[in-house]
């Protein structure tokens, strides 16, 4: 399949590489170090238009196409991988679901102040008994009256600590099975929602991974998203928008590793020549480079796919199942060609390391994106 980015995309990578190498870049490590949520860029990629990169004009969104969405969120996670995840699922598990799914009033209530960045949107399916098995979630929404009964314990919520609108998925029904889950909104600061401690994370440490708890938390009816029993149904649609965007995730961390490494190469030298001259290590930079543009290929492929109006499930879940993969090979040896440094805070790709081991285990594990790609071969 024949690939060409246009001019307007390169357009929207240039800006977005400058936007990251001026006011990311310099704060990387240290919001990774302290484990903190950098507001004060959060802000100006606000005003940016990242946190509604697909949203329309009306709703204060940048209405950009598939492509322009991955290039930004690989440029943002080639500097910062945990912002990168802040952006990705914000637009394509939060903002996507209220547009597709959502009434007009609940596009003209959610979707501005989420498209602006001005609140920050988590999909709250994960739980202590129920992850890759979606359909065992044990969270409910009772209806009582004109308002919906929430109880739920929501565990890994990605933006959990910050988020104002979170898309919970929860039985509407009694019964086991699917057909019973749907999706309500429910908003902080209502009565009943409690935001948990923060994860003290591996990697990613720069995003605010927590519980979310409700407990008789009572919201409109009006915040059900489209219909009693769609939720599974929401959720897939979300998840595939979603798995494209941890593709370019996983592309832009192998990256930033490789741009690393490269530069360390060229300057660290042994038996009196720089590193980069040496045989073994010239093979291990090919092989880098060679994951991170297939990596960049799948994903641009499932994009293409979507703007299109083609089915992309398969696309999407090939490019997240081979980029985060690759991803973690490339930061293994980007480790490897530092040697010693590479295991050191001092240098970057300890940070890209930790950071691409999750995305092997998020937005479905590789173990679940293999049966889905199966599945699509059999029929």
């Amino acid at each position: 399949m024949n690939i060409a980015l246009s001019e307007k995309h390169g357009v929207v990578r240039r800006s977005a590489r400058r936007f990251c190498e001026v006011e990311l870049r310099p704060i990387a490590k240290e919001i990774d170090q302290e484990a903190r949520f950098p507001w004060e860029a959060a802000e100006k990629m606000g005003r940016l238009g990242y946190f509604g990169i697909q949203a329309p004009r009306e709703l204060g969104g940048a209405d950009l196409d598939s492509i322009s969405y991955a290039i930004v969120i690989e440029e943002i996670s080639r500097v910062c991988a945990a912002l990168g995840l802040c952006v990705t699922v914000h637009n394509s598990v939060a903002v996507y679901p209220i547009l597709a799914f959502g009434s007009e009033a609940q596009k003209q209530r959610w979707g501005p102040p989420l498209a602006r960045g001005e609140k920050i949107g988590a999909f709250c399916l994960t739980e202590p008994n129920a992850g890759s098995d979606a359909a065992g979630i044990e969270s409910t929404a009772v209806r009582d009256g004109a308002t919906y009964l929430l109880n739920a314990n929501k565990v890994f919520v990605t933006n959990g600590g910050i988020a104002d609108t979170c898309l919970m998925f929860v039985r509407t029904q009694q019964g086991a099975g699917g057909r019973e889950i749907s999706v309500v909104v429910a908003e902080r600061g209502t009565p009943g929602f409690v935001v948990g401690d923060l994860e003290d994370l591996c990697g990613m440490r720069a995003n605010p991974v927590s519980s979310i708890r409700l407990n008789d938390c009572r919201v409109p009816l009006d915040n059900l998203l489209g219909e009693e029993g769609q939720g599974l149904r929401i959720g897939l649609a979300a998840l595939d928008t979603g798995r494209m965007g941890i593709a370019a995730q996983s592309t832009g961390i192998a990256q930033g590793a490789l741009d690393e490494t490269l530069r360390y190469a060229r300057e660290r030298r042994q038996f009196r020549v720089p590193i980069e001259r040496h045989q073994a290590v010239q093979m291990m930079l090919a092989d880098m480079a060679t994951l991170v543009d297939a990596s960049r290929l799948m994903t641009y492929r499932a994009a293409a796919f979507r703007d299109m109006g083609r089915a992309f499930s398969q696309a999407s879940a090939m490019a997240k199942l081979y980029a985060s993969e690759a991803s973690c090979k490339v930061t293994d040896m980007a480790v490897q060609i530092h040697g010693g440094y590479g295991y050191s805070k001092s240098y970057p790709v300890e940070r890209y390391y930790r950071d691409a081991r999750v995305t092997r285990i998020y937005e479905g594990t590789s173990e679940v994106h293999r049966m889905v790609i199966a599945r699509g071969l059999t029929g």
